[in-house]
């Protein structure tokens, strides 16, 4: 599996977390593109004077003990699995929380919360934000009524792994033969009713909104649906891929660009999104947006979707690492101390002094169990 990476950062001083290399599992192209997206990261860091070090995220957890000696300012985090499992994004993002190290975008809670489809959008639809109907499916249970067509997806991976042409139904038969097949693979299948329209994207840099962008389908083969499927996203030069295009500004009525950055700062607000983000909309033949995802941590690469929104909104790539670098400095905490004297006080109880805790709690150790 490729590199998960951390760059450290002295700022002197930065590390760059990255996915770890060693070996390539077949199929998995997007983990050879983070090395593409860390160099460049790279190149931004030391170019504004910081020395950055590369820290492969390696299931054997050496990469832990080598933050924990290190002296690193800032963690730009650009691990989005350990050999190929996204549900280890958010415990490495937990390690540099424990740490108490600075590190770029999105806590582990977020992170988690964004990666788990059926969770988040329940958070969604609860805040009253617009979600497609949806339904979580595991083995041996009944099949779900979304509406057709619907689309299945694995509810917890990321970069469309699982996503395909076949992804989307018209019948209840289609449906229980396709999550009857991905359950071979996935224990959990999102499946949400599918909204026929077109697809943008609204990008967030430090709680800004950046120019909507569009994925343009017109160039999709008759008869495919028009959706951002695996090989759209990685096997450049397919029909697929060709046949959805980025385009940026979306061209939109000024009322719809405004609802959507209106619900998509709502929904960053809802998970706790930081640093950067991206939310991603169907549009269906009324005008009605559909929040589909919220990507915490999504791809920061110089071609990717979020450099390309940033762009036309006049932030340089440069720009854009730094504006993520300075928002994640700007992140601060209280001490332990003060915010457990905090919570004390919520809780009716006098503030004490840790002196006073500590001897707190020493009297009962010395009294042994209640």
């Amino acid at each position: 599996m490729d590199p998960a990476h951390v760059l450290g950062i002295e700022l002197g001083d930065a590390v760059i977390l990255r996915n770890a290399g060693g070996r390539v599992t077949p199929g998995l192209v997007q983990d050879l593109a983070i090395l593409a997206t860390v160099e460049a990261v790279e190149t931004v860091l030391e170019e504004d004077g910081h020395t950055v070090v590369r820290v492969p995220v390696n299931p054997d957890a050496r990469w832990i003990e080598r933050l924990r000696r290190a002296r690193f300012d800032l963690a730009f985090n650009l691990c989005e699995c350990v050999d190929g499992v996204a549900a280890l994004e958010p415990p490495v993002i937990g390690v540099l929380e424990l740490l108490k190290l600075p590190y770029t975008g999105s806590s582990s809670a977020t992170t988690a919360l964004c990666l788990r489809k059926h969770v988040i959008n329940a958070t969604l639809d609860r805040a009253g934000l617009p979600v497609p109907r949806f339904a979580l499916v595991r083995p041996g249970q009944k099949m779900p009524s979304v509406g057709f067509p619907a689309i299945c997806k694995p509810a917890a991976e990321d970069a469309s792994i699982g996503v395909e042409q076949r992804s989307v139904v018209r019948t209840a038969k289609a449906l229980e033969e396709r999550v009857r097949a991905m359950h071979e693979r996935w224990d959990d299948i999102l499946v949400q009713r599918y909204v026929d329209g077109r697809e943008v994207n609204v990008g967030i840099v430090n709680n800004t909104l950046l120019p909507v962008a569009e994925i343009d389908f017109g160039g999709m083969p008759r008869g495919m649906w028009r959706i951002v499927s695996y090989r759209s996203k990685w096997e450049t030069g397919s029909d697929e891929d060709l046949g959805s295009a980025p385009r940026c500004p979306a061209q939109l009525p000024v009322k719809l660009t405004r609802e959507l950055g209106r619900i998509s700062l709502e929904a960053w607000r809802q998970v706790g999104g930081s640093g950067y983000g991206r939310c991603d909309f169907r549009i269906d033949g009324q005008g009605r947006p559909w929040l589909l995802e919220v990507n915490s941590n999504p791809d920061i690469a110089p071609d990717a979707g979020l450099a390309r929104m940033a762009a036309v909104a006049g932030m340089d790539y440069a720009a854009m690492i730094l504006a993520v670098v300075a928002a994640a400095l700007e992140k601060t905490e209280a001490p332990t101390e003060a915010r457990w004297s905090l919570a004390r006080t919520l809780s009716g109880v006098e503030a004490l002094t840790p002196e006073e805790l500590n001897a707190q709690a020493a009297a009962r150790v010395a009294s042994g169990p209640r």
